[in-house]
């Protein structure tokens, strides 16, 4: 259905007419807001918006339909956009189509928004004192928003939870040692341990505290090299393999280095108890060595035992007429100190060759080896004598005579009578059983050993290792 022109001209008669009436209030409300005095602005919450006072209008009348252009339409209807989102509360733009009305300036100093709650007391206030018998507020009750609260004009200090006292009658537990300490080494313990896949762990016995005890006393730190002379005058009685059995106590429980050194000049034998043929190099061999700087190049004349026991073999040759002398340990020694930490030396039989005497001068400690029989305590006896004569005195007290070969049942008077001799005599007296796998003389390896063969190799590192605090 079309729109004649007489309908347009009409529907414009009467948006106008409406406009008109609408000014007409607003002139009329402005002169009556003028006369009037103003009243104070109410409190505003926070979160609500504010917008300029401005007097309330009715709603206008819903407008037909029209098919004006959007501009036209605009002009007529005179709306009031609502403010955007990114204009602060409280202010609005000005409307240039707003009739009659002018844009106000923005206030001076502008209040701040007040947040919501009680409105603050007057100044000078204060607030009615506690009734009589009142204990205070508890700790756990938060100050006033006003400020502290108060008690009778004072301010009543804010409680604070004690801090227990530590008790002194309750023991101090010491730190939990770690799991691999915890864990049960010997007997049904480890047995139990093992069956159980670890869910089942019976603690540790006081076997195995005693044991922990020995390998953290032989692990000790070393500030320098620590050299070990391991010497008898009689052979046969289980010098070279009392070597080997110290030296691979220290070299699988500690984790430097360790090497044992054949000083014998008449062809000793410690280079033939250990498997390893990867060389035929001798010490004689290393002194003569013009390129020996570095621990590969003296690892190039050493083997290995499987205890990670390193030894430097003695002259093999009986062809050779130069004999291994002081002069010679002494250079050995310089070149060996600069990459092992502790360095054993199997003496040769005797204590009258040529190397002894710089064996002895250079030594820390001393190891005396003997068999039970009365005839290799003797010589023992006869070995100590002759040190304390000749100025080693300090060695011969401080010395560890070790008792190899002992078969089980030989507890004699005898051997009582060998045993209490020596320990009087000396720093400390170890018992080795005997082992077949060591009487057959041939290889050693320290993993065929009997657990209590294994002990007294231990036992013997602990005590030697007991002066590693005293060398520096």
């Amino acid at each position: 259905m079309g729109v004649t022109v007489t309908d347009q001209h009409q529907l414009t008669d009467d948006v106008d007419s409406r406009a008109a009436d609408l000014m007409a209030r607003l002139a009329a409300r402005q002169n009556q807001h003028t006369a009037v005095a103003p009243e104070p602005e109410p409190e505003v919450e926070v979160g609500v918006g504010v917008e300029e006072f401005a007097p309330p209008t009715e709603p206008p009348a819903p407008e037909p339909e029209s098919e004006l252009p959007s501009s036209d339409a605009t002009k007529r209807t005179r709306r009031r956009m609502a403010p955007p989102p990114w204009q602060p509360a409280g202010q609005s733009l000005p409307d240039s189509h707003d009739y009659g009305r002018e844009a106000q300036p923005p206030a001076p100093n502008p209040q701040p928004v007040r947040r919501a709650g009680p409105p603050p007391p007057p100044p000078g206030w204060n607030p009615p004192p506690p009734p009589p018998g009142w204990p205070g507020p508890p700790p756990w009750m938060p100050p006033h928003r006003g400020g502290p609260p108060t008690s009778g004009g004072e301010l009543v200090p804010r409680r604070e939870a004690p801090i227990p006292a530590q008790r002194a009658d309750l023991p101090v537990h010491e730190e939990v040692p770690d799991g691999e300490q915890l864990t049960p080494q010997f007997g049904w313990r480890r047995m139990l341990h093992r069956a159980t896949k670890g869910r089942v762990n019976p603690g540790v016995s006081q076997e195995d505290r005693e044991q922990q005890a020995l390998v953290e006393k032989i692990r000790q730190p070393l500030a320098t090299d620590f050299r070990i002379a391991v010497l008898s005058i009689k052979g046969g009685v289980g010098k070279t393999t009392t070597t080997i059995g110290l030296g691979s106590a220290f070299a699988m429980v500690r984790s430097d280095r360790v090497i044992a050194v054949d000083a014998n000049p008449d062809r000793g034998t410690l280079a033939e108890r250990i498997s390893d043929s990867s060389t035929s190099s001798t010490v004689r061999d290393l002194l003569l060595d013009p390129h020996v700087s570095r621990y590969a190049d003296v690892r190039h004349h050493t083997r290995l035992a499987p205890s990670r026991l390193e030894v430097l073999a003695s002259v093999q040759d009986p062809a050779v007429s130069e004999v291994f002398g002081e002069s010679d340990y002494r250079r050995a020694i310089e070149i060996l100190q600069a990459h092992y930490n502790i360095i054993l030396t199997d003496c040769g039989t005797g204590i009258m060759h040529s190397s002894m005497a710089s064996v002895l001068d250079l030594a820390h400690a001393l190891v005396l080896v003997s068999s039970p029989a009365v005839d290799a305590a003797r010589s023992a006896a006869a070995t100590l004598d002759w040190l304390t004569q000749h100025g080693y005195g300090g060695l011969a007290r401080e010395s560890h005579v070790v008792l190899s070969g002992v078969r089980p049942g030989s507890g004699s008077a005898t051997f009582d009578e060998v045993f209490q001799y020596f320990e009087e005599r000396s720093g400390s007296i170890h018992v080795v059983p005997f082992e077949p796998h060591l009487a057959r003389g041939a290889d050693v390896d320290f993993a065929m050993l009997s657990p209590d063969a294994v002990r007294a190799y231990l036992e013997l590192a602990g005590a030697v290792a007991a002066k590693f605090s005293r060398v520096r």
